[in-house]
């Protein structure tokens, strides 16, 4: 896996990626995955110029392929945070209630909200749309201000790269 700096006013983050597909994106502070490498690939520069749209206040559009590794269930829940659009917000409830339509198997707000705060390509997989039943922030791995920020960006179409 090799990885490559992006920085932003809040810090720099690491995007990283196999061959095929982007894999993970850390927060400042986090660790870089075991056997990780700084180096360039074509992936990553199409990476980093995803990010650089979205920081930069626009709608990025589809993001490269994205490959996070995770269970079954996982792996569900994170496809389901792809199809929130920009700017758009949901409720782990209402991603609960989507799950069980589209699988056909209950599942709950918790589970879900689980699931989500383990995704390793936050930003790619927009877990920081989605909030409390109550429309209040909940965990984020980047922390609550990392959420706050990425959704006023999104309402405000600001830039907030470096």
């Amino acid at each position: 896996m090799i990885c490559r700096p992006f920085s932003t006013l809040r810090g720099t983050l690491y995007l990283c990626a196999g061959e095929d597909a982007l894999l993970r994106l850390t927060f400042p502070g986090e660790q870089l995955p075991d056997g990780a490498e700084e180096g360039e690939s074509t992936l990553l520069e199409e990476g980093a110029a995803w990010l650089e749209r979205y920081f930069a206040g626009k709608d990025p559009g589809e993001p490269p392929p994205c490959a996070p590794v995770g269970s079954l269930y996982r792996s569900r829940v994170w496809e389901l945070l792809r199809e929130i659009p920009y700017g758009e917000r949901v409720s782990y409830r209402e991603l609960a209630e989507r799950y069980e339509r589209l699988y056909g198997r209950h599942t709950s707000p918790r589970a879900v909200g689980g699931a989500v705060g383990k995704n390793p390509l936050p930003i790619f997989l927009p877990c920081h749309r989605v909030l409390g039943a109550d429309g209040s922030l909940t965990g984020y791995a980047g922390g609550l201000e990392w959420k706050a920020w990425l959704l006023e960006l999104e309402r405000d179409g600001k830039s907030i790269i470096m």
